[in-house]
């Protein structure tokens, strides 16, 4: 007797998706909008920790005397604002230096931490979905087995054509899991350590300004003032 073989039928990805259980089905919208969100965040982060990257060396220009008050724009204008408003108000109080940079720095150093804070928006979410898509992945994966384990109990038949489709939904569901945790948990390393760093070095970088707005002038009569700042000439 000749045995004739039979080609393998194939079924698109497409045709896995709308055939795949309901409850699967929900599985895989769910985490390919998570991956779409997580792809935005990352564009989104990528453009304001550049940004931000470009601001504190501009703080750190000034700290080391190389930049200039009047130039500063953005996000260094703003904490300069803040620091003069700090300034002319210890000024006015007749502080003593020790207390105007303490000001100064407190002033200064809030204004930089809603930047950041600012920034860090978004960040819980791919932590969230770095930790959590993996997990959703394999609720639908066990979904799908159970699917196959009961179209095996309905069709008293084991054989691969009775599991096939519910095993290939499980897997898929399990590769949409990996695809939107793996990006997330790196692109959260990532940015955790670069937010981190800015930190450091900005306010290492706000502690040489304050010591600078807060050194008072020659005819001053050591008191602290703000011509540093109004004079628009490097600190």
């Amino acid at each position: 007797m000749l045995l004739t073989a039979t080609p393998h039928s194939t079924i698109s990805i497409t045709e896995l998706i709308l055939a795949a259980d309901p409850i699967v089905k929900g599985v895989m919208l769910l985490l390919v909008l998570s991956s779409v969100a997580c792809w935005a965040i990352m564009l989104e982060k990528s453009i304001r920790t550049w940004r931000l990257k470009s601001d504190v060396k501009a703080l750190e220009s000034l700290a080391d005397g190389n930049g200039e008050a009047a130039q500063a724009d953005g996000l260094v204008r703003r904490i300069l604002a803040a620091a003069e408003n700090e300034a002319a108000d210890g000024v006015s109080r007749g502080e003593a230096r020790s207390e105007i940079r303490a000001r100064l720095e407190r002033a200064m150093k809030q204004r930089f931490k809603g930047e950041l804070e600012s920034i860090e928006a978004g960040l819980p979410f791919l932590a969230t979905i770095g930790s959590a898509a993996p997990f959703i992945g394999l609720f639908g994966t066990v979904w799908g087995i159970m699917n196959s384990f009961t179209a095996i109990a309905a069709r008293q038949d084991t054989s691969l054509a009775t599991v096939a489709p519910g095993i290939a939904e499980a897997l898929f569901a399990t590769a949409l899991g990996l695809v939107a945790a793996i990006p997330a948990v790196m692109a959260y390393n990532h940015y955790a350590v670069k937010l981190g760093r800015s930190s450091q070095r900005g306010n290492a970088a706000i502690v040489e300004i304050a010591k600078t707005i807060s050194r008072p002038p020659a005819d001053a009569g050591g008191r602290a003032g703000v011509e540093p700042l109004r004079a628009g000439k490097a600190f």
